[in-house]
């Protein structure tokens, strides 16, 4: 496990962590990319995310952090994991209030009635969702206003270059104003710099994570 802050910009503060997965051997820490594509043919990506949300809850049940966790369609659909985790929720329902669980964007939603059901069964149980790495993928504003998440993750893809491009920091800036309508608070994820954290907090964003920020950390 490696935890990334999210920084909260008008507090000046960490406000939470985002829990990551990483695989550590003797001569190197190996990033997911490389190895959650073999996981998920291998059909052992469900219980690496169990294995996560086990870890995280246990982590941060006496931090003063609320923490992030990522889930992808594949676990929505995946109705042990579904079950373990409204399981889990239940078992530990003060921590689940510090809880935000981060839907992949970049995967797509083909199944909105399930998403949106899965959503609230969450949202019930006290934790709040995330929508992750908008801009990356489908970027559908109506599955957005259905879905009634919390937050909105800005993908890094447009925030590492709006000090480059004009027309990315408008389209930041009107993505931004979007979700403040739809009382989603909005993270801008790839904060390299100390110019792309100006730019943020210009665009009225409301928290920051990237490597300008911290890293991810072994620990906390």
């Amino acid at each position: 496990m490696y935890y990334q802050p999210i920084f909260d910009n008008s507090a000046n503060r960490i406000y939470k962590y985002e829990c990551l997965v990483r695989i550590k051997n003797d001569k190197e820490i190996i990033p997911p990319n490389a190895f959650l594509p073999t996981a998920k043919k291998a059909k052992l990506y469900p219980e690496i995310t169990r294995i996560v949300l086990r870890k995280a809850i246990k982590k941060f049940a006496d931090l003063k952090y609320n923490f992030s966790i990522n889930l992808s369609i594949e676990d929505i659909h995946d109705h042990e994991t579904a079950q373990h985790i409204f399981y889990i929720l239940r078992e530990n329902p003060l921590v689940a209030k510090k809880i935000t669980f981060e839907i992949l964007e970049e995967e797509g939603i083909d199944n909105f009635n399930e998403i949106y059901t899965f959503i609230c069964k969450l949202k019930s149980a006290g934790s709040t969702v995330a929508i992750d790495d908008f801009g990356s993928g489908f970027s559908n504003f109506e599955y957005l206003i259905k879905l009634n998440v919390d937050y909105l993750k800005i993908d890094g893809t447009l925030i590492k270059n709006m000090d480059k491009d004009e027309d990315i920091y408008f389209i930041v800036q009107n993505v931004v104003k979007i979700a403040k309508k739809l009382n989603m608070k909005t993270v801008a994820e790839f904060v390299h710099s100390e110019e792309i954290q100006k730019l943020v907090k210009s665009a009225g964003i409301d928290y920051s994570q990237g490597y300008h920020i911290d890293p991810p950390l072994a620990d906390i």
